[in-house]
Formats: C-alpha cells, sequence, structure tokens
C-alpha cells in the first residue's frame, strides 16, 4: 500500500487536472501584443531553435518540460511517458519534488525512471529550499542531474493542511549555492516573483531563477480543496502573472538567468516569455492536460507542432534565436502598463 505521502502526489496530479479549465479561464500573454516584422530578411534555415541558459546548461529547444510529479506508481508512469517524449524531441525536463524519494526509497523509481528514459538529455533534478547538501546531492545522484530546482512554495505549503510553518530559507538556499557545483534554479511554483525577491537572491549569489508565475496549475486552489479545517478561496489568485513577474525581472537580467513559467499554453506563450527576457520556458499544466487526456500520441503530435511554430515565429519576429527576442517590440495593454508605472519597472 502506497504511503499518505505517495496519495497526496496523485491527489496533486487529479485536482490539477480537475481545475484545468478554470486555472487557464484567464489568458495572462493577452497583455501582450508583439509588433508584426513584415520584412524580416530572412530563411527559416537561418533560425535555430537552441537557447543558452548559462555556461554549463544550453538547450536544443527553447521550452523544456517542467516540473510535475512523481512518488507513486501512477505518476512514475507520467514520468516515464514524459521523458521518453523529452528524449525524442530533445527537450529538457524537470522532475516533480524528490523530497519522498529521499523519505521513502521505495518510490524512487518513480523519479530515476526520467534519467532512465532520457540518458543523454537535459535533466533538472527537484527539492525544496529547506533540504540540505547531502539531501541535494542525493537528489542530483537520483536523476544524474544537469541542474537542480529549488522550488520555493510559501503560499502552497500555508494552504495545505500539512505542510511546513517554517521559512527561514535564506542562509540554506545560500549554503546549497556555495556547496553544489551544478546550476542551481531557485523556482517558485505558480506565484511569481517581484523585485524584491529578485534582489534577495542575488545577495544569496543565485545565479538562475524560474519565476513560474500565476496564471496555469493553481496550487493555492489545490491545497484548498484538500484542506478541510479551513478554507482560503480568497487566495485563489495570490501572486504574480508570468508576464508581471517577468517585467518585475528585467533590470537583473545581467545578473540572472530568468526562466519563465506558469500559464505556458500555445508556442505564442513561450515567444512573449522570450521578448520580455526568458531564457527558456518551462510547460507543465498544458502538456500534463493533454497527456491524461488524449495520451501519449496526442502529445507527441503537439510538441512537433510546438517545434515547427516556435522555429517560424522566431522568423516572424524577425530574429534567428530566441535570446535575440528582448529586442523586438510589443505593446502592453492598459492593465498590465498600469502595473508596470506603478511598480516603476520601465
Amino acid at each position: 500500500m502506497e504511503s499518505k505521502h505517495a496519495h497526496r502526489k496523485d491527489e496533486h496530479v487529479s485536482l490539477a487536472q480537475k481545475y484545468y479549465a478554470n486555472a487557464h479561464s484567464v489568458d495572462p500573454f493577452e497583455q501582450v501584443k508583439i509588433i508584426h516584422r513584415s520584412l524580416p530578411e530572412l530563411q527559416l534555415n537561418d533560425v535555430s531553435l537552441q537557447t543558452n541558459i548559462g555556461a554549463k546548461l544550453r538547450l536544443q529547444r527553447p521550452f523544456y518540460i517542467e516540473a510535475m510529479t512523481g512518488g507513486s506508481e501512477k505518476t512514475g508512469e507520467l514520468n516515464r511517458q514524459l521523458a521518453h517524449l523529452a528524449a525524442k524531441h530533445h527537450l529538457a525536463m524537470a522532475s516533480g519534488s524528490q523530497s519522498i524519494a529521499i523519505k521513502e526509497p521505495a518510490v524512487k523509481n518513480s523519479f530515476a525512471i526520467i534519467r532512465k528514459e532520457n540518458p543523454t538529455g537535459i535533466v533538472f533534478a527537484n527539492l525544496g529550499a529547506d533540504s540540505s547538501v547531502a539531501q541535494a546531492k542525493q537528489a542530483i545522484a537520483m536523476l544524474n542531474a544537469d541542474a537542480l530546482q529549488l522550488h520555493v512554495n510559501v503560499a502552497q505549503e500555508l494552504i495545505m493542511p500539512e505542510g511546513d510553518r517554517n521559512f527561514k530559507w535564506r542562509e540554506n538556499i545560500k549554503t546549497l549555492v556555495a556547496a553544489i557545483d551544478i546550476p542551481i534554479i531557485v523556482k517558485e511554483v505558480g506565484f511569481g516573483m517581484g523585485q524584491e525577491t529578485f534582489q534577495e537572491l542575488i545577495d544569496l549569489g543565485v545565479k538562475y531563477v524560474d519565476v513560474s508565475g500565476r496564471g496555469g496549475t493553481n496550487f493555492a486552489q489545490i491545497e484548498n480543496r484538500r484542506n478541510h479545517d479551513n478554507q482560503f478561496d480568497d487566495l485563489d489568485y495570490w501572486g504574480q502573472s508570468t508576464p508581471e513577474s517577468l517585467l518585475e525581472g528585467k533590470q537583473y537580467r545581467q545578473q540572472l538567468a530568468i526562466l519563465a513559467s506558469g500559464g505556458v499554453t500555445t508556442p505564442i506563450d513561450v515567444i512573449k516569455c522570450g521578448m520580455l527576457g526568458a531564457k527558456a520556458v518551462g510547460v507543465a499544466g498544458y502538456f500534463l492536460h493533454v497527456l491524461v487526456t488524449d495520451g501519449i500520441d496526442e502529445l507527441d503530435r503537439v510538441l512537433s507542432n510546438w517545434e515547427t511554430e516556435i522555429q517560424r515565429l522566431l522568423l516572424l519576429c524577425g530574429v534567428t534565436n530566441f535570446q535575440d527576442l528582448i529586442n523586438v517590440p510589443y505593446v502592453l495593454s492598459a492593465e498590465l502598463l498600469n502595473y508596470v508605472n506603478q511598480r516603476k519597472l520601465m
């Protein structure tokens, strides 16, 4: 019989699927309009899909399979299918939180299957920001990982009935960054980041962040539905959207490699993230929804289409690579521009 922790992993997948339409009812990327380029003066063969996150992280595609799951038989099978497609499409893939595998070695294979299915690809390990150096090294070894995501999920934990209540993480993050010899990506889980957080992370020595903004899988809503003692319905829209978060990070692009995730459901969303400063873009909820609803063959088709469309969108924007999207002009909606002005982001 699987543990309560393993059952929680299955619950997360089930509730993410149940509330998928509600969580994606508002598209934050509609607030960003791309200025069309009528004379790009390029041919499609000029356009590369590679993107360079850092000295040790060069991705073959500008989008990747974001952290989702693991820790049970059901979620292990999802990880196997996702990793198989990651290998086929040359996509980086992030594991879901491996904390359960540290505590319960019996479920280790539900994570290790990612590397088994994708022996030469880019794989991100994943642990909470309170993890020790020894635990981090164990998680990295489990996947022979190329980078480690440290998730910061205060809102989720506070709503989760069995969640943590101690969030003194800064010194631990600083220790991990100094002790681990692969890139550490500090990642939100759907609540976004502001200027204050970016600066705090820079002060701790962090070089990589994933803003993971509001607009996709909603862990406030998911944990609220699991909480039978309290109700936190007013936190369903807590945090900053992905476009807001990327604009918050604009002044820190020289000091941080900024990744984006949260509410990304189309190739155009990927392009808009690049325009707003993201070096690569993670997709979780949408890919999981396609896989669970329509099966692996349909997700295979979707990934092929994204590769084709993103390359053509880069040409439409008049650039030959993802990094150059930051030079493409865009217009913000009145609402988003008002946010930018109040936060003094331009």
